[in-house]
Formats: C-alpha cells, structure tokens, sequence
C-alpha cells in the first residue's frame, strides 16, 4: 500500500470540493496525474490488483476530505471567499510552469498547438460567464427522475475533475447540483452520497482511459490544451479585487502561499 497517497487523497479531496478548482491540476502538481490515469483505467482489467495499493490510499483520503471538510469548506467561502480564492489562483498559476518544462514547450509546441492553447483558454475563461445557482434548494430525497439527475451529474462532474483546468464542483454548480452534493456530504446522507458517486465512479473509468489515450497518441497537443484550460480557470476562480485593505492584505497572503506551495511541489517532481 502507497500509505502516502492518504495525503495526497486529502489533498484533492479538498480541492475536489471547491466550485473552479480542479483536482486534475493539483494531481499533477502533485506528481501523480498520469499514475492516476493508469490506476483508475487499469482497476477495471486483468491487471487490477497492481493498483490496488496506489488507490485505496488515495481513496480513502479523498473520502476523509469530502466528509470531514465539506463543513469547512462552506465556512470560508461564506465568510473568507476572497482569500480562499485567492489562495487558488496562485495554486492554479504555479502549476503552469511545471507543466511548461514537463511538455518541452519551448521545443515541441509549433504555431498550431499554441492557437489551440489559447483556444482552450477561451473555453475554459468563458464558463466564468455562464449563470450558475448556488442559491437552489439541496434535494433531500429520491424519486426515479432525481436519481438520474444526480447520477448523470455525478458522470459529467467526475470527468471534468479528472481533466486539468476544468472543477467537476463546478460543473455541479453549473448543473444546479453542488448544494444538494455538498448537504449530502455535510449530512451523511447515504442514499445522495451513493447516487452521484455512481455516477462519479462511472465517469473516471470513461474520462480517464480517454485522457490516456490522447496523452499517448496525442501528447503535444493534449498538453496544449490541459496548460490552456489551466490558464483559463483562473478566470473562473478569480473572486474580483477586494474592497477592503484588510481583505486585500490577507487576500495578497494567500495567493502568495498558493504559488510558492505549488512552485514548490513543482520544483521536486520530475518531469
């Protein structure tokens, strides 16, 4: 067993639950993301049980995180959004440099994979601009109709936490689902929990043996892409400049904090 992918699960667990943030990007960071793919594609064939001990660490860890934290995570973006925020940005923007050495941008990106980057860019900056209804009353219980509501937003979600630069959290907000998925996780509410997480489960099988598959045959470009819709969520998670002088100094504290944190992971994975 990996014991130390409990950390790691934690990790993305937590970021998992933040509306812009994706747990792609801190895998990466990490240094785990295309171990990841592999584990998650390969539980589901012959060779299942070599990847047991790297996910079920890392499981357990991202479940602990979804339960323990999803209360506090409600706190700070009701009472400390900017910083929170903030601290996120940096995350997000630390990243980039990494992935640019990981990808030998300088030396294997041509005219096209720059025009698709920016293309990304767009892509990903744009849903900073979609209506979203954070507002909505969570759904407590279970008819034929909201179970696969809740599934299919569980599938849609986990795909989009899987690929870099796109939040299945937000995704969820997108759909009107995040508060329902946040007061069942707040709640323990069992038969909720278990109705996205099939969807959830679904969708990381589908997403990522696709993601593979392109990094494999696709390498350069599919870089391209993951460091454009990273560039463009950061759109998506800027909260605006504070107001206030206080906010403003904690805010500049927390952004700081994120970058350095993710210069630093970045600095000790190897490419």
């Amino acid at each position: 067993m990996e014991w130390r992918n409990i950390y790691r699960g934690l990790l993305i667990g937590a970021t998992d639950l933040i509306p812009g943030v994706s747990g792609g990007t801190l895998a990466i960071m990490l240094g785990i993301y295309d171990r990841l793919l592999e584990a998650i594609s390969g539980f589901f064939s012959r060779e299942w049980k070599r990847h047991i001990g790297f996910l079920i660490p890392l499981a357990v860890g991202m479940g602990t995180a979804l339960i323990l934290l999803s209360r506090l995570i409600k706190y700070l973006l009701a009472h400390h959004y900017e910083p929170t925020q903030f601290f996120f940005v940096g995350l997000i923007i630390g990243i980039v440099p990494f992935l640019l050495k990981q990808s030998d941008a300088k030396r294997n990106f041509s005219k096209r994979h720059i025009i698709m980057m920016l293309v990304a860019v767009v892509l990903a900056a744009s849903l900073a601009f979609l209506p979203t209804d954070n507002s909505a009353e969570p759904i407590t219980s279970l008819s034929f109709l909201t179970i696969l509501g809740l599934f299919f937003s569980g599938w849609l979600a986990s795909m989009a936490m899987l690929l870099p630069g796109i939040s299945g959290s937000f995704v969820l907000l997108l759909l009107g689902v995040y508060p329902t998925a946040i007061h069942a996780l707040s709640e323990l509410n069992v038969p909720l929990i278990a109705t996205i997480g099939a969807g959830v489960i679904i969708g990381f099988i589908v997403s990522s043996k696709g993601i593979r598959y392109l990094l494999s045959h696709y390498s350069h470009t599919t870089y391209a892409v993951i460091i454009g819709l990273i560039f463009g969520s950061v759109a998506v998670v800027f909260p605006g400049f504070p107001s206030h002088i206080e906010t403003i100094a904690v805010s500049a504290v927390t952004f700081v904090a994120g970058l350095s944190l993710a210069l630093a992971f970045g600095s000790r994975t190897r490419p």
